[in-house]
């Protein structure tokens, strides 16, 4: 029997794993996907948020702790545990010499990412690299990795986590981490949660930007075995992405980011949500959401050529038209009423100094809804249009912890059944999301779960021992 036993193989679960072997513990990983897929959404990250006080190695100036705290705050409108957020806004600002101690590496500040620079450490190689590197300490320091092993069933008495079931195959473990993952990719919880609109399945035109493996299946098995549950099923990381991204494993370069620069319609080829809000860092995760409850959960962003060469070009090239009513035509839209929309808008914007990099002045005037930032007239052929999807990254719905990562049973802690992850982000996630907030969250959350489970498997130990010595 092992001390720890770890179900997940990304960012998280990973971190619990070196921290709980680096305790002294001996540790079983199980992973759901084949070697060549492990890594979960971890392998499409880029960043993590992270708190400091003064320019450092890769962080450019000063993001001190209120001023995240605040960030987070506002974009999940107060649905936050706040003192297990400032947990892993603390933690934030120490876990990078860990990092690099299991093989990470750091890239210096990047320009013109919209203060990113100034928030975000970005990973050299990318999430993929992160993890590869993670899996490179872990062999190295003796942790048992099982690929193609998911994990269908937990055994759990009182609270206490007893084995978990792979198939035929049983793993006992004196103390447990799940971090298994939301449960995105299960389409069926999915449906359940959101729905059918005009006859049809909202989730139905919902596209995964991560891994197939999230189904939820050990969320969906500890709720119903008596853990206390937070967050709400239709609540995730929800990004507009290409709609002609695929099903699963689109990553970042599916995403339109030009929705500031622009305005978005939908199929009726009308405006419904403020472009310009906020900084896109803390608006692009929410802009899946707003797809998602509009007709046939589709829309449009559109552009001129005024913002060509200020964002992240996506996979697919957009349509190209010198006209409005020919860009409508290749879109599918209404001719008359996308013109009628980008008049309106055009109308209403007010001047001002454009200046993406900050909150500028260039807003919209009696228009609803508004522009608020970065508004500035369509008027300058060739016209640019994004057919736009919902792109679920990960869902909120999770387990209760507290800030040692117990799983909580009838509001009482399990002592020796840990969480970390997606599979608890609800916890400091319950809407919205910033931008590298989620790898903060499974970084310091795994750490802590590794060390509260090492602890929880070998103290008896420890304590036999030395009462006979």
């Amino acid at each position: 029997m092992v001390d720890v036993l770890v179900i997940g193989g990304g960012n998280a679960a990973l971190c619990a794993a070196l921290t709980a072997r680096e305790a002294g513990a001996t540790v079983q990983l199980l992973e759901a996907a084949p070697r060549a897929w492990r890594g979960g959404n971890s392998m499409h990250t880029r960043n993590l948020r992270c708190m400091h006080d003064a320019p450092q190695d890769v962080l450019a100036e000063a993001y001190p702790e209120e001023e995240f705290w605040q960030d987070l705050r506002k974009v999940t409108g107060g649905r936050t545990d706040e003192a297990l957020a400032r947990l892993v806004i603390r933690a934030s600002a120490t876990c990078r010499p860990w990092m690099r101690r299991h093989g990470v590496h750091f890239q210096p500040p990047l320009s013109g990412t919209l203060q990113l620079a100034r928030t975000n450490a970005f990973f050299l190689g990318g999430g993929k690299a992160l993890v590869n590197a993670y899996y490179r300490s872990a062999g190295a320091l003796g942790v048992d990795v099982q690929y193609e092993t998911p994990v269908d069933r937990l055994e759990t008495e009182g609270g206490r986590f007893i084995a978990a079931g792979s198939g035929a195959r049983r793993f006992e473990a004196r103390a447990c981490v799940v971090a298994s993952g939301g449960f995105e990719s299960n389409r069926d919880w999915l449906r359940q949660a959101w729905g059918q609109a005009d006859g049809e399945w909202v989730a139905d035109r919902f596209l995964i930007r991560g891994t197939r493996y999230n189904q939820g299946v050990l969320l969906r098995q500890l709720i119903e075995a008596g853990a206390d549950a937070v967050g709400d099923a239709t609540q995730a990381h929800m990004v507009a992405v290409d709609a002609r991204a695929p099903l699963y494993d689109g990553g970042i370069c599916t995403r339109i980011d030009c929705v500031s620069l622009g305005i978005v319609v939908n199929v009726h080829a009308r405006r419904f949500a403020d472009e310009g809000e906020d900084f896109w860092p803390k608006r692009y995760a929410l802009w899946g959401r707003l797809v998602a409850q509009q007709p046939r959960q589709a829309a449009y962003s559109i552009i001129d050529a005024k913002a060509a060469g200020r964002f992240m070009p996506p996979v697919f090239p957009g349509a190209e038209a010198d006209t409005l009513p020919a860009l409508a035509r290749q879109l599918g839209l209404d001719e008359s009423a996308l013109v009628q929309t980008v008049a309106a808008y055009n109308a209403a914007c007010r001047g001002g100094r454009f200046d993406h990099a900050v909150l500028d002045d260039c807003a919209t005037a009696d228009l609803q809804p508004p522009k608020s930032h970065w508004a500035r007239p369509l008027d300058t052929p060739p016209y640019r249009g994004y057919a736009l999807a919902p792109g679920v990254t990960f869902t909120y719905l999770g387990l209760k912890v507290d800030a040692r990562a117990s799983v909580h049973f009838a509001g009482r802690p399990s002592p020796n059944l840990f969480a970390a992850g997606e599979i608890m982000a609800g916890n400091v996630l319950g809407q919205g999301y910033t931008a590298g907030v989620g790898m903060s969250i499974g970084t310091a959350f795994g750490r802590i779960a590794g060390a509260m489970a090492a602890r929880a498997a070998t103290q008896p130990v420890r304590e036999v021992a030395d009462a006979r010595a």
